[in-house]
């Protein structure tokens, strides 16, 4: 047998061992980051779907807090508009109806009546009111001298003084009218004449005219109510029935008719108006309406102030009280009746917003977004400016020289 003796055999068989075992170390070392690469893929794209998701939960989260802060918003409107006061007069301690300028400089208010180095108030005059003498005398015993009892002699100066009265009475005209025979024999002719009875507002009425002048007069002058003005009258010993009175104007209302449309034609063609709406109960009842809410129009004129009572808001009421072809500007709110009119569509008529409202509206949006407040003032300091220079140019009506120095 032939042997061959070799020096160190395992460097002739390990190295191979060692290959196989590295080949598959690198083999499963290359799976591996195979395998990491695909879930690193995966993880990216997981990655890139959640960075997208967040991205749009952020969109989502920043829109809702746009709404939640709107809806802050709306919520302080409502509760000013709920709480709040209704109209512009208002007492000097409200600022309901205003917006705190927070830069404005705190100075004190100026106290209430007359004040200091100003002038007084003018004397009112009285002149054309007629004037009833009176002469004072002093008793007989008076003008006797306290020592020798000898009368004083009357001087042709007197010490004159001057006192505003007013007397209100009620009193009973008994009137006397005569009668006439004729003296003549002439056929044909009435005998008996008689004189003619006096003017009277409703024919064979007891009260004369200068009763229903002054019901009149406080009723819508003064605006009293019916019942109080005839319970004023009952302390000058005047009782009147209500009943009566009542019917009486009802009588009479047909006799201001005509001037009631004459005073709605001259209202209508006036060029500068203004018209405003309100409701107004009226117990009635009336085919086709249902329930007793009516609307109180107002439309004012440079001269004139006319008054509707109709069933209905729409704009069939102020389109059919000016005529068709009447020019001019008409103030307004923003009541979308206006702007549905007829003359408004055509351009004859121009609407003109009332300042009124759109100051409100400024106070709103600085109530409701305090980060807008001084935007909101600076448009309320020009709005307060034009009503002041509109005060100015009322004052200088007439002078429009005087009102261009101020």
């Amino acid at each position: 047998m032939n042997a061959t003796l070799l020096e160190n055999p395992v460097q002739t068989v390990c190295p191979s061992r060692r290959e196989v075992e590295l080949t598959a170390l690198v083999e499963k070392l290359l799976g591996e980051v195979s395998q990491l690469r695909g879930e690193v893929t995966e993880l990216r794209q997981q990655a890139g779907y959640w960075k997208g998701m967040f991205e749009q939960a952020k969109r989502k989260n920043e829109k809702l807090e746009q709404e939640i802060d709107s809806l802050r918003a709306e919520n302080r409107q409502l509760k000013d508009r709920l709480f709040a006061a209704k109209s512009e007069k208002k007492p000097s301690k409200d600022r309901s109806n205003g917006l705190d300028d927070p830069k404005a400089v705190n100075t004190p208010r100026r106290p209430r009546g007359h004040q200091p180095d100003a002038p007084g108030p003018q004397r009112r005059d009285h002149s054309h009111l007629p004037v009833l003498k009176e002469e004072v005398e002093l008793p007989s015993d008076e003008t006797a001298c306290p020592k020798c009892g000898k009368p004083a002699a009357e001087m042709s100066q007197t010490e004159d003084s001057e006192v505003i009265e007013v007397e209100v009475h009620a009193h009973r005209r008994w009137i006397r009218r005569k009668r006439y025979r004729r003296t003549c024999d002439c056929p044909n002719v009435s005998q008996t004449l008689i004189a003619p009875a006096p003017a009277k507002l409703i024919p064979k009425g007891r009260y004369g005219i200068s009763v229903w002048v002054h019901l009149l007069l406080a009723k819508f002058a003064s605006h009293r109510a019916l019942g109080n003005a005839i319970e004023a009258l009952s302390h000058y010993d005047l009782d009147l029935p209500q009943g009566t009175i009542t019917d009486g104007l009802k009588r009479i209302s047909p006799l201001l008719e005509p001037v009631y449309e004459a005073i709605l034609a001259r209202n209508a063609e006036s060029f500068y108006r203004q018209a405003d709406e309100t409701r107004w109960p009226v117990f009635v009842e009336q085919e086709g309406k249902t329930g007793s809410r009516w609307w109180l129009w107002a439309f004012l004129s440079e001269d004139t102030t006319g008054f509707r009572i109709e069933p209905t808001r729409s704009h069939d009421v102020p389109q059919g009280h000016y005529v068709d072809k009447a020019q001019g500007i008409l103030v307004v709110d923003r009541y979308s009746a206006y702007k549905a009119m007829a003359q408004v569509k055509s351009g004859v008529v121009k609407l003109a917003f009332c300042w009124a409202h759109v100051r409100r509206d400024f106070i709103g949006v600085g109530k409701g977004w305090p980060e807008l407040v001084d935007w909101a003032i600076v448009w309320l300091h020009r709005i307060r400016q034009l009503y002041h220079l509109n005060r100015q140019r009322l004052s200088c009506e007439g002078r429009a020289s005087e009102f261009a120095r101020r």
